[in-house]
């Protein structure tokens, strides 16, 4: 079941190619994926990757970059010293999940800290935007000329959201101020592209039923095995890994519930 958590998909890596290079949003779980975005990048243009920017500390979406050795790699300070401090256990973890496939992965080291506000990079204008929720630094990114929002782990799409690091509270909050953006097309951390506003519809109704429901636990003094027994809505149940990622946001957040209640 852990396993499945990685393997149902992957996140979403974005390639923005500039006038002289490619700026990448994230670079995926592995030295193996980096090898495979590079080989994207290469179809598409033959100008090189200039900077890799990542959107949180979450292993699945910053293990590939030690393939983009002449790139800048960047993230928020707050990422780079979460990294650095626990950055040797998520890769641990990693090898125990996915064996061979992590072959050859080594930590990541993000050498270039990113302020929020405008960045100009390979011709290219974006918005950064630094809010939290999912974890306790979220960067967000808005190309300017196309209008296209990469919300990182903020917005799943047809995906049960994950929490190990969440605050549900702070979360909601994030978005309402990406909704504010009014972005043409929203790219999720993981599951299709959601042009329509569908995605952070979804997201948000996830995160308030998960919510009401270890609420409602905690002042019924339920315990983990009678919270498991719940059923999901169908909506959620729907979801890829919902029944799993369910699970998991029980044993990650009811603890804080119970101190509430």
């Amino acid at each position: 079941e852990r396993r499945a958590l990685f393997t149902a998909d992957l996140d979403n890596a974005g390639i923005l190619i500039g006038d002289d290079g490619v700026v990448l949003i994230d670079s995926g779980p592995s030295r193996r994926y980096g090898e495979q975005l590079q080989a994207a990048v290469t179809h598409l243009t033959p100008l090189p990757v200039v900077m890799v920017i990542h959107t949180h500390h979450h292993p699945d979406h910053v293990l590939g970059a030690q393939v983009f050795t002449g790139a800048q790699c960047a993230a928020l300070p707050e990422v780079q010293q979460q990294l650095a401090s626990e950055g040797g256990t998520l890769l641990d973890n990693m090898y125990r999940l996915n064996g061979a496939w992590m072959q050859g992965t080594q930590p990541s080291v993000m050498d270039h800290p990113l302020t929020p506000g405008r960045l100009q990079v390979a011709g290219r204008e974006l918005e950064l935007i630094q809010l939290t929720g999912h974890s306790a630094a979220d960067l967000v990114i808005m190309d300017v000329a196309s209008g296209t929002l990469f919300a990182g782990d903020l917005v799943f799409h047809d995906r049960a959201p994950t929490t190990p690091h969440a605050n549900l509270p702070q979360w909601l909050t994030a978005l309402d101020a990406l909704e504010a953006l009014q972005a043409t097309t929203l790219v999720p951390g993981h599951g299709p592209l959601s042009p329509d506003g569908k995605a952070l519809a979804q997201t948000r109704a996830y995160l308030q039923w998960l919510g009401a429901t270890l609420a409602d636990g905690a002042e019924r003094g339920l315990d983990t095995t009678e919270l498991f027994a719940q059923p999901l809505p169908a909506e959620f149940a729907a979801l890829a890994v919902g029944e799993a990622e369910f699970r998991r946001s029980v044993i990650q957040l009811c603890p804080a519930f119970e101190r509430a209640a």
